[in-house]
Protein backbone atom coordinates (compact mmCIF):
# COMPACT_ATOMS: atom_id res chain seq x y z
CA UNK A 1 0.00 0.00 0.00
CA UNK A 2 1.22 3.78 -0.90
CA UNK A 3 0.80 6.02 2.11
CA UNK A 4 1.07 9.44 1.70
CA UNK A 5 3.36 11.41 4.41
CA UNK A 6 3.98 14.36 5.62
CA UNK A 7 7.36 15.57 6.65
CA UNK A 8 7.20 14.81 10.19
CA UNK A 9 5.65 11.59 9.81
CA UNK A 10 8.69 10.05 7.70
CA UNK A 11 11.15 7.67 9.41
CA UNK A 12 13.99 9.49 8.06
CA UNK A 13 16.58 6.51 9.24
CA UNK A 14 14.45 3.86 6.79
CA UNK A 15 13.99 6.47 4.41
CA UNK A 16 17.38 7.09 3.90
CA UNK A 17 17.96 3.18 3.99
CA UNK A 18 15.75 3.34 1.21
CA UNK A 19 17.37 5.43 -0.79
CA UNK A 20 21.05 3.44 -0.07
CA UNK A 21 19.44 0.37 -1.49
CA UNK A 22 17.57 1.67 -4.12
CA UNK A 23 18.40 0.71 -8.16
CA UNK A 24 18.27 3.77 -8.98
CA UNK A 25 19.82 5.81 -5.95
CA UNK A 26 20.53 9.22 -6.78
CA UNK A 27 21.81 11.79 -4.09
CA UNK A 28 19.39 14.42 -4.66
CA UNK A 29 16.71 11.95 -2.65
CA UNK A 30 18.06 11.70 0.49
CA UNK A 31 16.87 13.09 3.38
CA UNK A 32 19.53 15.30 4.35
CA UNK A 33 20.19 16.52 0.77
CA UNK A 34 16.27 17.44 0.22
CA UNK A 35 16.57 19.01 3.73
CA UNK A 36 18.38 21.27 1.80
CA UNK A 37 17.17 21.90 -1.19
CA UNK A 38 13.38 21.37 -0.04
CA UNK A 39 12.82 22.15 3.62
CA UNK A 40 9.17 20.53 4.59
CA UNK A 41 9.57 17.81 1.75
CA UNK A 42 6.45 15.35 2.33
CA UNK A 43 6.44 11.99 0.68
CA UNK A 44 4.98 8.67 -0.83
CA UNK A 45 5.74 5.60 0.73
CA UNK A 46 5.23 1.95 -0.42
CA UNK A 47 4.58 -0.60 2.55
CA UNK A 48 7.60 -0.56 4.98
CA UNK A 49 9.95 1.85 3.01
CA UNK A 50 10.36 -0.32 -0.05
CA UNK A 51 9.90 2.11 -2.50
CA UNK A 52 9.50 6.28 -2.11
CA UNK A 53 8.55 8.86 -4.11
CA UNK A 54 9.40 12.37 -2.52
CA UNK A 55 6.69 15.16 -2.83
CA UNK A 56 8.43 18.83 -3.49
CA UNK A 57 5.69 21.22 -2.68
CA UNK A 58 5.16 25.03 -3.26
CA UNK A 59 1.74 27.14 -3.28
CA UNK A 60 1.14 29.92 -5.46
CA UNK A 61 -2.38 32.06 -5.45
CA UNK A 62 -3.94 29.32 -3.43
CA UNK A 63 -2.99 26.40 -5.74
CA UNK A 64 -0.52 23.82 -4.56
CA UNK A 65 1.49 22.24 -6.88
CA UNK A 66 4.97 20.06 -7.04
CA UNK A 67 8.27 21.55 -8.24
CA UNK A 68 12.00 19.92 -9.04
CA UNK A 69 14.31 21.68 -6.46
CA UNK A 70 16.75 24.23 -7.80
CA UNK A 71 20.20 21.69 -7.66
CA UNK A 72 18.50 18.11 -7.56
CA UNK A 73 18.41 16.75 -11.25
CA UNK A 74 16.56 13.97 -10.48
CA UNK A 75 13.89 12.93 -8.16
CA UNK A 76 11.02 10.53 -8.56
CA UNK A 77 10.19 7.13 -7.65
CA UNK A 78 13.11 5.29 -5.59
CA UNK A 79 12.43 1.46 -5.30
CA UNK A 80 14.89 -1.47 -3.38
CA UNK A 81 13.18 -3.82 -6.15
CA UNK A 82 13.72 -3.91 -9.86
CA UNK A 83 11.22 -1.98 -11.70
CA UNK A 84 7.83 -3.96 -12.80
CA UNK A 85 4.84 -2.43 -14.80
CA UNK A 86 2.87 0.04 -13.21
CA UNK A 87 4.61 1.01 -10.17
CA UNK A 88 5.58 4.29 -11.52
CA UNK A 89 2.15 4.76 -12.30
CA UNK A 90 0.84 3.66 -9.43
CA UNK A 91 2.94 6.40 -7.58
CA UNK A 92 1.82 9.25 -9.76
CA UNK A 93 -2.14 8.07 -8.92
CA UNK A 94 -1.57 8.37 -5.17
CA UNK A 95 -0.22 11.88 -5.46
CA UNK A 96 -3.21 14.12 -3.49
CA UNK A 97 -5.36 15.52 -5.71
CA UNK A 98 -4.73 18.74 -4.09
CA UNK A 99 -1.45 18.93 -6.33
CA UNK A 100 -2.90 20.88 -9.07
CA UNK A 101 0.35 21.12 -11.41
CA UNK A 102 3.33 18.99 -10.80
CA UNK A 103 6.45 18.69 -12.59
CA UNK A 104 9.15 16.02 -11.79
CA UNK A 105 12.36 14.92 -13.36
CA UNK A 106 12.21 11.09 -13.07
CA UNK A 107 15.43 8.66 -13.49
CA UNK A 108 14.98 6.79 -16.40
CA UNK A 109 14.27 3.70 -14.23
CA UNK A 110 10.54 4.34 -13.01
CA UNK A 111 8.55 6.36 -15.41
CA UNK A 112 4.69 6.31 -15.87
CA UNK A 113 3.49 4.27 -18.87
CA UNK A 114 -0.54 5.11 -18.67
CA UNK A 115 -0.87 8.70 -16.74
CA UNK A 116 -1.86 11.80 -18.84
CA UNK A 117 1.39 13.78 -18.42
CA UNK A 118 3.70 15.23 -20.41
CA UNK A 119 7.05 13.26 -20.97
CA UNK A 120 10.00 14.96 -21.97
CA UNK A 121 13.64 13.69 -22.60
CA UNK A 122 16.59 15.39 -21.27
CA UNK A 123 20.02 15.05 -21.33
CA UNK A 124 22.59 14.18 -18.83
CA UNK A 125 26.23 13.21 -19.24
CA UNK A 126 28.39 10.83 -17.59
CA UNK A 127 31.96 9.37 -18.10
CA UNK A 128 33.01 6.52 -16.83
CA UNK A 129 36.36 6.45 -14.35
CA UNK A 130 37.47 2.80 -14.36
CA UNK A 131 39.26 3.26 -16.86
CA UNK A 132 42.75 4.44 -16.67
CA UNK A 133 43.83 8.21 -17.04
CA UNK A 134 45.70 7.62 -20.57
CA UNK A 135 42.79 5.76 -21.87
CA UNK A 136 40.49 8.49 -20.67
CA UNK A 137 42.15 11.38 -21.87
CA UNK A 138 43.07 9.48 -25.05
CA UNK A 139 39.28 10.32 -26.05
CA UNK A 140 39.50 14.29 -25.26
CA UNK A 141 39.12 16.15 -27.97
CA UNK A 142 41.82 18.23 -29.72
CA UNK A 143 40.09 21.49 -28.49
CA UNK A 144 40.24 20.00 -24.90
CA UNK A 145 43.67 19.22 -25.26
CA UNK A 146 44.43 22.42 -26.54
CA UNK A 147 42.94 24.00 -23.67
CA UNK A 148 44.49 22.04 -21.14
CA UNK A 149 48.23 22.85 -22.68
CA UNK A 150 46.77 26.26 -22.58
CA UNK A 151 46.08 26.63 -18.62
CA UNK A 152 49.78 25.07 -18.27
CA UNK A 153 51.44 27.24 -20.64
CA UNK A 154 49.40 30.68 -18.53
CA UNK A 155 50.38 29.35 -15.34
CA UNK A 156 47.36 28.14 -14.45
CA UNK A 157 47.17 25.57 -10.98
CA UNK A 158 44.52 23.30 -9.60
CA UNK A 159 43.97 23.37 -5.58
CA UNK A 160 41.97 22.02 -2.76
CA UNK A 161 39.92 23.22 0.24
CA UNK A 162 38.43 26.26 -1.40
CA UNK A 163 35.54 27.89 1.03
CA UNK A 164 31.74 27.27 -0.40
CA UNK A 165 31.04 30.93 0.08
CA UNK A 166 33.91 31.73 -2.92
CA UNK A 167 32.77 29.63 -5.20
CA UNK A 168 29.15 31.23 -4.68
CA UNK A 169 31.20 34.57 -4.95
CA UNK A 170 32.50 33.95 -8.00
CA UNK A 171 29.20 32.61 -9.30
CA UNK A 172 27.24 35.30 -8.46
CA UNK A 173 29.88 37.57 -9.57
CA UNK A 174 30.02 36.41 -13.30
CA UNK A 175 27.17 33.63 -14.93
CA UNK A 176 24.76 35.20 -12.16
CA UNK A 177 25.23 38.79 -12.58
CA UNK A 178 24.72 38.43 -16.13
CA UNK A 179 21.05 36.74 -15.62
CA UNK A 180 20.44 38.01 -11.92
CA UNK A 181 17.54 35.15 -11.81
CA UNK A 182 18.79 33.25 -8.88
CA UNK A 183 18.26 35.14 -5.67
CA UNK A 184 19.45 34.89 -2.16
CA UNK A 185 17.76 32.06 -0.47
CA UNK A 186 19.23 30.13 -3.50
CA UNK A 187 22.81 30.63 -2.97
CA UNK A 188 22.29 30.36 0.78
CA UNK A 189 21.00 26.47 -0.35
CA UNK A 190 24.11 25.85 -2.68
CA UNK A 191 26.41 27.42 0.16
CA UNK A 192 24.62 25.13 2.91
CA UNK A 193 24.54 21.91 0.81
CA UNK A 194 28.51 22.35 0.00
CA UNK A 195 28.92 22.88 3.93
CA UNK A 196 26.68 19.76 4.66
CA UNK A 197 28.48 17.45 1.99
CA UNK A 198 31.95 18.91 3.70
CA UNK A 199 31.02 18.00 6.66
CA UNK A 200 30.32 14.21 6.32
CA UNK A 201 33.14 14.26 4.32
CA UNK A 202 31.62 13.75 0.93
CA UNK A 203 31.91 16.58 -0.71
CA UNK A 204 34.93 18.48 -2.22
CA UNK A 205 35.47 21.87 -3.66
CA UNK A 206 38.38 22.41 -6.02
CA UNK A 207 39.50 25.50 -7.84
CA UNK A 208 41.90 26.55 -10.65
CA UNK A 209 44.03 29.77 -9.43
CA UNK A 210 45.40 31.93 -12.82
CA UNK A 211 49.16 32.97 -12.54
CA UNK A 212 48.56 35.95 -9.99
CA UNK A 213 46.88 33.25 -7.74
CA UNK A 214 43.94 34.60 -8.23
CA UNK A 215 40.87 32.36 -8.68
CA UNK A 216 39.78 31.76 -11.85
CA UNK A 217 37.24 28.55 -12.11
CA UNK A 218 35.90 26.82 -8.92
CA UNK A 219 33.86 23.13 -8.58
CA UNK A 220 31.84 21.62 -6.03
CA UNK A 221 32.17 17.75 -6.45
CA UNK A 222 29.92 15.32 -4.52
CA UNK A 223 30.82 11.95 -3.87
CA UNK A 224 28.13 9.37 -3.59
CA UNK A 225 29.33 5.63 -3.45
CA UNK A 226 29.87 4.96 -7.31
CA UNK A 227 29.20 8.43 -8.57
CA UNK A 228 30.47 11.88 -8.34
CA UNK A 229 28.25 14.27 -9.41
CA UNK A 230 29.48 17.87 -11.04
CA UNK A 231 27.29 19.73 -9.06
CA UNK A 232 28.25 23.53 -9.01
CA UNK A 233 31.01 25.42 -10.88
CA UNK A 234 31.51 29.12 -11.83
CA UNK A 235 34.48 30.81 -14.18
CA UNK A 236 36.29 34.15 -14.11
CA UNK A 237 35.59 35.59 -17.83
CA UNK A 238 39.41 34.95 -18.34
CA UNK A 239 38.86 31.40 -17.79
CA UNK A 240 37.51 30.93 -21.65
CA UNK A 241 41.64 32.36 -22.58
CA UNK A 242 43.68 30.57 -20.11
CA UNK A 243 41.88 27.32 -20.20
CA UNK A 244 40.96 27.36 -16.48
CA UNK A 245 38.05 24.96 -16.38
CA UNK A 246 39.90 22.28 -18.47
CA UNK A 247 42.82 22.29 -16.41
CA UNK A 248 40.76 21.76 -13.11
CA UNK A 249 38.34 18.68 -14.68
CA UNK A 250 41.41 16.95 -16.05
CA UNK A 251 42.96 16.76 -12.76
CA UNK A 252 39.89 15.51 -11.34
CA UNK A 253 39.91 13.32 -13.47
CA UNK A 254 43.74 12.00 -13.03
CA UNK A 255 42.83 11.73 -9.75
CA UNK A 256 40.40 9.78 -9.56
CA UNK A 257 40.97 7.46 -12.62
CA UNK A 258 40.90 3.60 -12.43
CA UNK A 259 38.06 4.32 -9.53
CA UNK A 260 35.24 1.73 -9.87
CA UNK A 261 33.02 5.21 -10.36
CA UNK A 262 31.17 7.48 -12.70
CA UNK A 263 31.90 10.91 -13.25
CA UNK A 264 28.35 12.66 -13.65
CA UNK A 265 28.20 15.92 -15.05
CA UNK A 266 24.95 16.36 -14.66
CA UNK A 267 23.88 19.16 -17.38
CA UNK A 268 21.03 19.58 -19.79
CA UNK A 269 19.67 20.07 -22.79
CA UNK A 270 21.92 22.99 -24.12
CA UNK A 271 24.21 21.74 -26.88
CA UNK A 272 27.10 23.82 -25.97
CA UNK A 273 27.02 22.39 -22.53
CA UNK A 274 26.57 18.88 -24.48
CA UNK A 275 29.56 19.63 -26.50
CA UNK A 276 31.79 20.94 -23.61
CA UNK A 277 31.33 17.60 -21.57
CA UNK A 278 31.62 15.41 -24.67
CA UNK A 279 35.09 16.81 -25.30
CA UNK A 280 36.43 14.81 -21.91
CA UNK A 281 34.56 11.81 -23.39
CA UNK A 282 31.33 11.46 -21.55
CA UNK A 283 28.51 9.68 -23.13
CA UNK A 284 25.01 11.10 -23.17
CA UNK A 285 22.31 9.06 -21.01
CA UNK A 286 18.74 10.11 -20.66
CA UNK A 287 16.32 11.05 -17.80
CA UNK A 288 12.94 12.44 -18.13
CA UNK A 289 10.63 15.42 -17.51
CA UNK A 290 7.38 14.58 -16.61
CA UNK A 291 4.97 17.42 -16.54
CA UNK A 292 0.95 17.09 -14.76
CA UNK A 293 -0.86 20.67 -15.57
CA UNK A 294 -4.61 21.37 -13.94
CA UNK A 295 -3.65 24.63 -13.27
CA UNK A 296 -5.44 28.00 -14.05
CA UNK A 297 -4.38 29.67 -17.19
CA UNK A 298 -2.95 32.88 -15.28
CA UNK A 299 -0.61 30.87 -13.16
CA UNK A 300 0.64 28.76 -15.95
CA UNK A 301 2.95 31.95 -17.06
CA UNK A 302 4.27 32.39 -13.91
CA UNK A 303 5.85 28.76 -13.50
CA UNK A 304 7.00 28.99 -17.15
CA UNK A 305 8.88 32.01 -16.17
CA UNK A 306 10.50 29.55 -12.96
CA UNK A 307 11.45 26.83 -15.34
CA UNK A 308 13.27 28.78 -17.38
CA UNK A 309 15.15 30.49 -14.68
CA UNK A 310 15.94 26.58 -13.24
CA UNK A 311 17.18 25.65 -16.62
CA UNK A 312 19.92 28.19 -16.67
CA UNK A 313 20.90 27.19 -12.93
CA UNK A 314 21.48 23.47 -14.28
CA UNK A 315 23.24 25.26 -17.27
CA UNK A 316 26.60 27.33 -15.18
CA UNK A 317 29.19 24.98 -15.68
CA UNK A 318 31.22 26.72 -18.36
Amino acid sequence: MIRYLQHHEIDLARWDDCISRSLNRRVYAYSWYLDVVAPGWDALVLDDYLSVFPLTSGCKAGVSYLFQPFFAQQLGVFSTFPAVSGLATQFFSSIPSRFRYAEIHMTPEFVPESLHTELFQRANHELDLTRSYDEISAEYSQNTRRNIRKAMESGVNTGRNIRPEELVRLFRGNFGEREGKLKDIHYKRMEMLMKVALDKGIGTVQGAFNEHGLLSASAFFLFDRDRMYFLFAASAPEARENGAMFQLIDQFIREHASSPITLDFEGGNDPNLGRFYKSFGALETTYYRILINHMPAFLNSGLKIYRQIREKVNQVHL
